[in-house]
């Protein structure tokens, strides 16, 4: 399978901030990449270094096999791109902030267009000053969904739709991958990168932390485990388990914690006479605040200083 999306050692420094550092990526065709991390960790920076909106310093950027910074023009003919933050013509109304983008794009099949319209109840006639901040995204959606482009970049897609719409997001992800089509997904949203993401990059402090599938990353975090038994629970038989902690007795039942695949415990309880088992599974937010921690009030990576591009 071709890797739509390929970074070298990629780097970007802002002088005394922190942007990201050494970057290796492959998202293959077809799939819907997460690129997860807490505000400032250098999700933004990668996609404009992808787009060529700024320029690497050091390292390489490769969209469809194309370096990013040799020919950026011929790579936005076959993207479409949802920045994090936009601003469009305040005087234009939605159908024609729709129109102008797709024009500049040569056309856009009229009917996907009014299907993908009518698909986020989006209002095209009034003025784009007149939207909220969730129909105004749905204008950028609509926008970098139009012309079914190859590979689609979103930067916080979700950001100020209500539930209900995100659903329909959600779908027309599944739509575009039924079709072949690549998604490169940013986010701090971990539960909308659990349920949309084949795969997850965690980007940390300007750096990769972990690239893995999404039920591969569960592993990494605590399992809340309660079992009961007949009689008084073997703690002690629990103890020598690795990545056991946290055993608590009360009564026949016994609570405790395990790091890592559950399986060893499962055989352990089947041994020792078990009579009920529950385990709670854990979400991708508690397996990423389990391994790499809180956000700290640190400078925030991938940010430009101010006044620069980020």
């Amino acid at each position: 399978m071709a890797a739509i999306i390929r970074t070298e050692k990629l780097t970007k420094s802002y002088g005394s901030h922190r942007g990201i550092i050494d970057v290796d990526l492959e998202v293959q065709q077809g799939e819907v990449f997460g690129f997860l991390g807490p505000n400032g960790a250098g999700k933004t920076t990668t996609i404009r270094l992808l787009l060529d909106l700024i320029r690497p310093t050091s390292g390489h950027a490769f969209v469809f096999d194309i370096e990013s910074s040799k020919n950026p023009a011929a790579i936005h003919r076959r993207l479409g791109y949802l920045p994090g933050e936009f601003a469009l013509y305040d005087r234009l109304t939605g159908g024609q902030t729709l129109e102008y983008f797709g024009n500049l794009r040569g056309g856009v099949d009229k009917a996907y267009q009014a299907e993908l319209i009518g698909r986020f109840d989006l209002d095209p006639s009034r003025r784009f000053r007149e939207y909220s901040k969730g129909n105004k995204q749905k204008v950028g959606l609509v926008a970098a969904l139009q012309n079914k482009p190859e590979l689609l970049l979103l930067d916080e897609p979700t950001s100020g739709l209500d539930p209900l719409v995100q659903q329909t997001f959600f779908s027309l992800l599944r739509d575009a991958v039924k079709e072949g089509r690549t998604v490169f997904l940013s986010s701090h949203i971990l539960s909308e990168v659990e349920r949309s993401c084949d795969r997850v990059a965690i980007i940390r402090e300007g750096m990769l932390v972990r690239v893995d599938r999404v039920d591969a990353l569960r592993d990494l975090a605590h399992h809340q485990v309660e079992l009961r038994f007949a009689g008084d629970p073997p703690a002690a038989e629990f103890e020598k388990l690795s990545g056991v902690s946290d055993i608590q007795i009360e009564d026949h039942l016994l609570r405790l914690r395990v790091l890592g695949p559950i399986t060893p415990l499962v055989q352990a309880a089947a041994r020792l006479g078990v009579t009920d088992f529950l385990s709670r599974e854990p979400s991708l937010e508690e397996t990423f605040l389990a391994q790499y921690g809180r956000v700290t009030d640190e400078a925030p990576a991938g940010e430009a200083p101010a006044g620069e591009a980020k």
